[in-house]
């Protein structure tokens, strides 16, 4: 059952965060399929609460442990310790309740970047600062045995990301069954860094101070190939979404994966990319035929277009992510 209002104010009175004798003014948010989000507007201010669902919102039965809310609040934290101003500000947390508080960050001055790319303003350079954000946090936790510790979030993980976006996808492609199990068992256990798990423009906000990282729902200590593998993904997608601005979502790719593999300091920069290149095809073929395609891809002539791209270099993998991009390219000026 999804959180009601009377819940949510119980929750802030709990908190301390509401007076008792306070109303407070709730609009409910779009949060994509995994948790219901609140704003609230208080006395002192607006703020966002966010509780995780156990049933996901989606056509076919997905359920994830609530618990998962507990490591996006830890994420969070850790992201505005290291990078400050790449995360919400937590106001409080009800691990309890499955909810947390945080910063409000108006529409006005921090739009989504989902809703930029299809405004077709794709900005490498901005896509360069999302990279730059995100090394900052893998570098500065890749090694930590205390970082390791706190994320040691493997079972979320499979069940909100490997399953639904690879294992479901192997079980539509059956012929492409071992290539798809065997990214999920690299993936699973590869252990570098802090993961967010959905570097998604629909959880990107374009600050004035640069990038800001939503839902860390999926944080786990792991492969940091799956954070570029997870954002590079969107940068082809969105080619089908606005075709008018491929050349330029096609530059975000190249400015977001360039960024990035020149700032890896913890492992073999050919190895990260690798399993990046390796791993993309499978994302790729995941949001049209796992447990989350994107809503924006409606005609199966577009679908099997990512269906040809995907199966192939599952098929016939590469290493290089350039190479990945080229195929991309060569099927949409097909």
């Amino acid at each position: 059952m999804n959180e009601s209002p009377s819940e949510i104010v119980a929750a802030l009175r709990r908190l301390g965060l509401l007076a008792a004798d306070e109303i407070a003014d709730l609009t409910a948010l779009p949060g994509g399929v995994s948790s219901d989000i609140w704003r609230v507007d208080l006395a002192t201010g607006p703020v966002c609460v966010k509780r995780a669902l156990a049933k996901l919102k989606v056509e076919v039965e997905w359920r994830a442990p609530v618990t998962r809310n507990a490591a996006e609040v830890a994420w969070f934290e850790v992201a505005g310790r290291v990078a400050p101003g790449s995360a919400p500000e937590i106001l409080a947390h009800d691990p309890l309740g499955g909810l947390f508080v945080m910063q409000y960050l108006d529409p006005a001055t921090h739009p989504l970047w989902k809703d930029e790319l299809h405004a077709g303003r794709a900005d490498p350079g901005f896509a360069a600062r999302v990279a730059e954000r995100l090394i900052d946090i893998h570098k500065a936790t890749a090694g930590d045995p205390a970082i390791a510790e706190a994320f040691a979030n493997d079972d979320t993980f499979h069940a909100i990301r490997l399953e639904p976006y690879l294992e479901a996808t192997a079980r539509v492609h059956s012929d492409h069954k071992d290539a798809l199990t065997a990214l999920v068992e690299t993936t699973a256990a590869t252990k570098h860094a802090l993961v967010h798990g959905d570097v998604s423009p629909k959880n990107i906000l374009v600050s004035p101070q640069g990038p800001v990282f939503l839902d860390a729902e999926c944080a786990w200590y792991g492969d940091p190939a799956f954070d570029l593998a997870f954002c590079l993904n969107h940068m082809l997608l969105k080619c089908l979404w606005t075709p008018d601005a491929t050349e330029r979502f096609l530059a975000c790719f190249d400015s977001l994966a360039g960024t990035y593999l020149a700032g890896v300091g913890w492992e073999s920069t050919s190895g990260l990319e690798a399993r990046t290149a390796h791993l993309l095809p499978g994302l790729f073929l995941g949001r049209v035929d796992g447990k989350s395609p994107v809503e924006y891809l409606t005609l199966e002539a577009d679908k099997d277009r990512v269906r040809r791209v995907a199966r192939a270099l599952l098929r016939d993998p590469v290493d290089e992510l350039a190479a990945v991009r080229d195929a991309w390219a060569r099927e949409l000026a097909s």
